[in-house]
């Protein structure tokens, strides 16, 4: 095979400053026509001028120089490969200012990149489509021609000619609009111009919307757009975008830059939200509150991705990366600040300690693998974007920042962004540039401690154990690179500057003591420790390490969890380094459950959700073994005193954490057979059915618990339910749920179902992962993976759900003949933008077969003798 050609950034001879750009696009024929002028600037003599295009075809294009009236026609080449098209003038184009102008057409794609078409129904129920935008990573280069590169940074002056009756918005406020000159049913309407700002921040919508409107305290004017007939719906992202731009505000010391800011719900949406300025797009699920029918899970979920897109309005928008390899720090700090600016604002979620589950826990599982890569990986073609946008650029990057953050204090963060955001508003910034002012700002070595965590993949176990001296402790550390194998490479050398702190039983909330380790081993003093007081590393499980204590350390920190005297995060810190170090085979697997029963007094949502992750982990394992009923019998025991407590009802006035933490317990109890959760959930769900209400935060564990002990009758039910219901959230809880059936026959239903038009293309991926939970369920996505490859590939090249699919298809299976099948398909149907997520399931594979080799039978006898 010829070697690719390396990937080469456009010319640097010339750039753009302004475009003015029409686009006047077809509903019916999903096609569009554009013009564009480019105000340019010609450095050095061309007489070829090279842009990114794809699936675009320009009629014509002139250029002519400013002041000077010669306008120049040029001819038009395409370079598919290269996404370019370049224009060709007869004689050269002198240094100085001029306009190039074009026109050409396109089509409203049905991929859900660049200006693409979304499928929606009105409030008649009839089928109609708008016309909307995803430009991030390098589509707009599908809706004008330009230069899509993040550092070639430009002003916008849109138009859109649209139908009259639709709703058309772009970044900026109205300028003016008027009746379209050819057909008075349409109007030509055009905005403010943008302030300058990258091609993949640009946005168009078009279509029929409503809107609920408010100012925030500086009196920007705020508005949500929803579907028709849903306004109510917008109510709660409105309250908590107006609350979090003056925090934004208030935090960097830089006021929002722009005169408005809408957040807006589309039908067909790839990703969760994007952060285009002023316009921010979203997926209705992560934008629509409905104030009757939403969980307490949606309404969590909604205040963290407003928060993580207002963010980038400053950090990503007003300081764009200079180039895709510095996206970590632009995904990693919004997807941190999200959690602080939600805690500011609705302390109720308690959410740093969801933190730990949701990004670090996250970050810490993908980043042990081999396959892993560093924070920071050298991005040259864009299609090695999408591949990036994984757990490690987004949870490890924001893990890494919390840590920093901590590292350094808030206080000097603050005045170290600032200075920074301050410093190159309205142009481009490396990582590098970051670390320099936070370094000033704080006095300390933070370019050299963050390049050791972002320029190398994995991150470090800690080793630790103790001695008693007098009335101080003594701990001997040290550090290494953690493998999910428990083996260490040969040669491996990797050594990370790591901030490490303390905490002990007299001081549970509050570090005793902080060190930075820059060395492969430390012994460390803590005074005044009483002998038998706990000592636990890592206080707020902060840092971006594993812990592995010695069985004396672990004994005594066991006792703080069965009286919850270690906070929550720590509860939760201890169980998952446990579970990761049992599953690399460097402490018993039969231990670990043993210490997983200390958790029975455990009252904290967060700290049962991530174990209940750890033990699903586990028990995908002993799906294939003789004890999966001891393994069903152990949970439902682990789970019955706080079942007691919570209950199946909503108590007054209780937070929205007891209303997760009994969705959580319900579906655990109901998927391990618990017999009077079983009967309650089909009695609930079968008085739903005919009529009665049912809160949306029991809707969750009842459709799971009803569908993993149903029949065929009750599966007819719930998809009369999904044909009736009136919300995106409504929908995605009955299409998540439905897999948990056992019924071969109801599985490939699902399967089918899963590609149907009934199911939103965004949503496909996840429905089909919905059946992967039971041994059977898995060997069929598998096989429904394998025999729908050519138009799934076709549906997701590309993109990040592509990778999401193989991940969710493959990554559970246990022998050497799956491991080998996977390998062989990938080989045959290679698909390049998920190749490090093939590689990553094959080594997890991995890991499920040396488990099942070293503790299959000791945790079978284990989990038989508590039944016995």
């Amino acid at each position: 095979m010829p070697e690719a050609k390396p990937f080469e950034r456009l010319p640097q001879i010339l750039s753009p400053a302004n475009y003015n750009i029409r686009l006047k696009p077809n509903l019916k024929a999903f096609t569009f026509e554009g013009s564009e002028d480019i105000d340019i600037e010609v450095v050095k003599p061309t007489s070829e001028i090279t842009i990114n295009s794809v699936e675009i075809e320009v009629q014509e294009v002139s250029y002519v120089a400013n002041g000077k009236n010669d306008t120049v026609k040029g001819t038009i080449s395409y370079n598919k490969e290269d996404e370019t098209v370049t224009f060709t003038f007869p004689s050269e184009i002198q240094p100085g200012k001029g306009r190039m102008s074009m026109t050409f057409t396109g089509i409203l794609n049905d991929k859900m990149k660049g200006f693409y078409r979304s499928k929606y129904t009105t409030p008649d129920g009839e089928e109609q489509y708008s016309a909307v935008t995803q430009f991030e990573a390098t589509d707009a280069r599908r809706a004008f021609p330009c230069w899509d590169e993040p550092a070639v940074k430009a002003t916008f002056d849109v138009t859109l000619v649209v139908p009259k009756d639709r709703v058309a918005l772009s970044n900026m406020p109205v300028k003016s609009e008027q009746v379209y000159e050819g057909d008075s049913k349409w109007k030509v309407v055009s905005y403010e111009r943008t302030p300058i700002m990258s091609t993949y921040l640009l946005a168009f919508v078009v279509g029929e919307f409503d809107y609920v409107e408010g100012k925030d305290a500086d009196g920007v004017l705020v508005r949500v757009y929803t579907p028709v007939g849903k306004r109510e719906e917008g109510t709660y992202a409105l309250d908590v975008a107006v609350k979090t731009l003056p925090f934004y505000k208030d935090y960097f010391k830089i006021p929002y830059p722009l005169p408005k800011m809408d957040l807006i719900g589309l039908a067909d949406f790839a990703a969760g939200a994007m952060e285009n300025w002023g316009l921010v797009t979203y997926r209705e699920t992560a934008l629509l509150v409905d104030p009757k029918k939403s969980s307490a899970k949606t309404k969590q979920w909604v205040a963290l991705v407003v928060g993580h897109e207002l963010a980038h309005q400053w950090f990503g928008n007003l300081v764009t990366m200079e180039w895709w390899t510095h996206l970590w720090l632009n995904e990693g700090f919004a997807s941190w600040i999200e959690y602080l600016c939600v805690d500011f604002c609705f302390p109720e979620f308690d959410i740093w300690t969801q933190f730990v589950k949701n990004d670090l826990g996250r970050a810490l599982e993908l980043d042990a693998l081999n396959n892993s890569h560093p924070i920071e990986v050298p991005v040259g073609h864009p299609s090695e974007v999408d591949e990036i946008f994984d757990a490690i650029s987004y949870s490890k990057g924001a893990s890494v920042i919390r840590m920093l953050h901590d590292y350094i204090g808030d206080a000097d963060f603050r005045v170290g962004m600032n200075a920074y955001l301050t410093k190159f508003k309205y142009s481009n910034a490396f990582t590098e540039d970051l670390w320099e002012y936070l370094g000033k700002a704080s006095g300390k070595p933070v370019a050299e401690v963050m390049t050791s965590w972002t320029k190398q993949m994995g991150y470090p176990v800690i080793k630790v154990t103790e001695k008693e001296d007098g009335k101080n402790r003594v701990l001997s550390l040290s550090q290494e690179k953690f493998c999910a194998d428990g083996k260490k490479q040969e040669g491996e050398q990797s050594k990370w500057m790591v901030p490490l702190s303390f905490c002990t039983a007299s001081s549970p909330d509050k570090p005793v003591k902080k060190i930075l380790l820059d060395s492969s081993t430390a012994e460390v003093t803590l005074d005044n420790v009483k002998p038998g007081e706990w000592v636990k590393v890592n206080c707020g499980t902060v840092g971006v390490y594993r812990v592995q204590y010695s069985s004396e350390m672990l004994e005594s920190l066991i006792t703080g969890i069965k009286d919850c005297s270690i906070a929550p995060c720590d509860r939760l810190g201890v169980q998952s380094d446990l579970f990761a170090l049992a599953r690399a085979g460097l402490v018993s697997a039969v231990e670990v459950l043993k210490v997983a029963e200390a958790y029975i007094n455990e009252t904290d949502y967060t700290v049962w959700s991530d174990l209940s992750i750890s033990l699903g982990t586990q028990g995908i394992l002993i799906q294939s073994t003789d004890a999966t009923d001891e393994m069903k019998a152990y949970n439902r025991n682990l789970y019955s005193k706080v079942f007691q407590s919570v209950g199946w009802e909503a108590k007054e006035n209780e937070g929205p954490l007891t209303a997760m933490l009994r969705d959580l317990v319900l579906a655990k109890l109901g998927r391990n057979q618990e017999q009077s959760v079983v009967m309650e959930a089909k009695k609930k769900f079968l008085d739903f059915y005919n009529g009665k209400p049912l809160s949306a935060d029991l809707r969750d564990p009842v459709y799971i618990t009803v569908m993993s002990n149903g029949d065929e009758d009750l599966f007819n039910k719930m998809l009369e339910l999904y044909d009736k219901a009136d919300s995106q959230e409504e929908m995605n809880r009955i299409s998540k749920a439905i897999g948990a059936v056992k019924d071969e026959g109801l599985i490939k239903r699902v399967l089918d179902f899963a590609m149907s038009e009934k199911v939103r293309s965004q949503d496909t991926v996840f429905v089909i992962g919905g059946v992967t939970g039971s041994v059977k369920g898995r060997e069929m996505a598998w096989q429904f993976l394998k025999d729908n490859w050519t138009k799934l590939h076709d549906r997701y090249e590309g993109g990040f759900l592509l990778s999401r699919l193989v991940k969710v298809t493959t990554e559970n299976f246990v022998t050497e003949e799956k491991a080998k099948e996977v390998e062989q398909f990938f080989t045959d149907h290679p698909a390049p933008a998920a190749e490090r997520t093939v590689k990553q399931s094959l080594e997890n594979i991995g890991l499920n077969i040396e488990w099942m080799k070293r503790d299959k039978d000791a945790v079978s006898a284990f989990l038989k003798s508590r039944t016995a």
